[in-house]
């Protein structure tokens, strides 16, 4: 008898990321309702009020977590697409570590404008 070797082809692969897209899309779409609401009760008019509005302990996690979820929205995206049409792996990699590259940066960047005085 033959022992069962798990495929990853087929179906319920990439269940997960499926998933998760869907849950990143969801966590961006509540900061969306909650940001608005925010603005516009609070209606920041000068620099000073904007990082008053980002400054608090709530907001300010809750803009990192909504920048997590769009930066692995858009990797699941983009790494997808490529998958799908870039068929030379050389090129297919290089692209991916480029895409995955910046969005690390852009994580980074995020944190480093969020948590600066």
């Amino acid at each position: 008898m033959k022992a069962y070797r798990k495929n990853p082809v087929g179906a319920h692969y990439g269940i997960g990321d499926w998933l998760l897209q869907r849950l990143t899309a969801l966590v961006m779409a509540t900061y969306t309702v909650i940001a608005l609401v925010l603005i516009c009760s609070y209606a920041p008019a000068s620099q000073a009020d904007w990082r008053a509005l980002f400054s608090g302990a709530v907001f300010r996690p809750l803009t990192m977590v909504f920048v997590a979820s769009l930066l692995y929205h858009a990797w699941v995206g983009m790494r997808d697409v490529i998958m799908d049409y870039v068929k030379p792996t050389g090129i297919r990699l290089l692209l991916q570590t480029g895409i995955g590259l910046v969005l690390m940066l852009y994580l980074v960047w995020c944190a480093s404008i969020l948590w600066s005085r």
